[in-house]
């Protein structure tokens, strides 16, 4: 379907992780070993957050219909800029058209929101979800997308006081709405969504076969594990990605981020929560 990156840490470029390691996200939108197509080239984006910020800063975003690895302003964007939280998607589109306001990440006031994955029988559902965003959130669905009803969902069920909370009742409306229209599967995908400080990283699907998705391990371990890999001297303590693919074929830098959960990256690194599980469902 698609697949994204999310940056949190010390600022930096975020062309060294974008474009330019070894498994770029760019490298990514041409060649995609675990993604369901191989190929992303329906565009892209990138959203940052400005250096200095906290809980309730606005990030910048940039789109474009551009395959990723033809855009030349991706490369001058982040070049230009450092970032202490950013997110960039490549998009490879499943039946909504290509155009700019259909490109990930999405943004409302402080919150960015990216997708990889699909609610299946949108089509079938599409009046049901979205007749159930607040009307006040409504007139800010600018594009075609399942990701963003979705994305405006969350944000009417809770999601600015409540991130999870939010986030797991408004896949439960899906799923619930999906029985009643006869679709046994309709949510699939990973999620990342950031307020500017901290960064949730979802991974859950219907059936409990979701997208891939890894994080990565922190830089000290990194330098113990590779004290001779020179690249790895170009981040800081606190650096951190979470990723579709991991970005190297560094045995142990990344993590797989475990089904139905929900990976928190914040001040203090990374915690768990389940999500979607059988106790949240209760």
């Amino acid at each position: 379907m698609c697949r994204w990156l999310a940056y949190a840490g010390e600022p930096l470029q975020p062309s060294l992780v974008i474009l330019d390691a070894q498994h770029s996200l760019v490298a990514q939108a041409l060649d995609s070993p675990l993604g369901a197509e191989t190929v992303n080239g329906d565009g892209f984006g990138f959203g940052w957050y400005p250096v200095g910020s906290t809980e309730g800063s606005i990030p910048s975003i940039y789109h474009s219909v551009e395959p990723a690895w033809n855009d030349e302003n991706l490369r001058e964007i982040t070049d230009a800029v450092e970032s202490p939280l950013f997110f960039s998607h490549v998009r490879a589109a499943a039946g909504p058209p290509i155009q700019r306001t259909n490109c990930h990440p999405y943004r409302y006031l402080n919150w960015l929101f990216m997708h990889n994955g699909v609610i299946h029988g949108f089509h079938e559902m599409k009046r049901d979800l979205t007749f159930a965003v607040d009307p006040e959130l409504y007139p800010h669905i600018l594009g075609t997308t399942d990701s963003e009803v979705l994305f405006h969902l969350a944000l009417t069920f809770g999601l600015q006081g409540d991130p999870v909370g939010g986030m797991t009742r408004a896949v439960q409306f899906v799923e619930e709405t999906g029985r009643k229209h006869g679709i046994d599967y309709p949510m699939q995908g990973t999620i990342a969504l950031a307020d500017g400080a901290t960064i949730w990283a979802f991974r859950y699907s219907s059936e409990g076969k979701s997208r891939t998705l890894f994080h990565s391990v922190d830089i000290p371990t990194l330098h113990e594990m590779y004290p001779d890999v020179p690249r790895l001297k170009l981040f800081g303590q606190r650096a951190r990605v979470v990723v579709s693919e991991p970005l190297n074929n560094l045995p142990g830098a990344f993590l797989e981020v475990p089904e139905s959960s929900v990976a928190i990256l914040g001040s203090e690194g990374y915690s768990y929560e389940p999500f979607m599980s059988s106790a949240v469902r209760a």
